[in-house]
């Protein structure tokens, strides 16, 4: 059997002109067509949205309003979005090649029914795109939900999950409700595949960077809700001896 899945390729922007186009490029140029691509914008004032419908895509959807943060525009994404699995691509970020979309559907053709999850690797580039190192956490051979206790071993930007069994973002965390969404897709999902590629080039200028000291504390929360408040505690201590000891 082959499985042709349609990916919802799902941007979130505001006021991101100066960094869409590569997003835009890496969307255009995959030779795998058989996706819709949404841009959810929070109301940019930049040019943003005229840069998207200058690109030659073809959206399916392009909202431009004014949102409650990141994972509110996310979950419009996922309301509006038809295809079998949901790819957020946030603008700065890219598709790794050309071919990376025929690349996970070549992953799975073994498969007789479209796996629940979809995961792969990620590497880190700068804003003049240069190649910066892969990702330090690597994504695990097998993956189930208990695997982001020792942190969030797959980028959000390279997880695709099955339309059908996700949820919404909850909005009552602001930085960390891609890892309390995923966990949530995992405890749903009964086979979960490891497409072993690159799928992401992941620019290095996230929220979370910005304001980590707080993403680390709502990560914790979230972390704590999952797994439990002692076990969490445990582990993040075991964390830190494990830092003093390589240094």
């Amino acid at each position: 059997m082959s499985l042709k899945p349609k990916f919802s390729i799902i941007t979130i922007t505001f006021n991101a002109a100066s960094v869409i186009e590569p997003t835009l490029k890496s969307v255009l140029g995959q030779s795998y067509t058989n996706y819709e691509y949404l841009l959810i914008d929070g109301g940019s004032t930049d040019g943003t949205v005229e840069k998207a419908k200058a690109s030659g895509i073809e959206f399916a959807h392009i909202v431009s309003e004014r949102d409650n943060g990141l994972y509110d525009a996310m979950n419009k994404g996922i309301a509006l979005a038809t295809g079998d699995y949901l790819c957020f691509l946030n603008a700065g970020d890219a598709f790794h090649a050309p071919d990376t979309l025929q690349g996970i559907v070549e992953a799975i053709a073994g498969e007789s029914e479209l796996p629940h999850v979809l995961y792969g690797e990620t590497a880190e580039v700068d804003e003049n795109r240069n190649f910066v190192r892969m990702r330090r956490l690597q994504a695990p051979e097998t993956l189930d939900w208990r695997s982001f206790k020792n942190g969030m071993l797959v980028c959000h930007q390279a997880f695709y999950a099955r339309k059908d069994i996700a949820p919404m973002y909850d909005l009552k965390y602001r930085l960390s409700s891609d890892v309390d969404w995923c966990i949530k897709v995992m405890k749903k999902s009964e086979k979960l595949i490891n497409v072993k590629m690159t799928v992401v080039d992941y620019l290095q200028n996230g929220l979370s960077l910005q304001h980590h000291r707080a993403s680390l504390i709502e990560r914790f929360k979230v972390m704590s809700k999952h797994y439990g408040l002692l076990p969490t505690i445990a582990r993040h201590l075991w964390f830190v001896v494990r830092t003093v000891v390589k240094i």
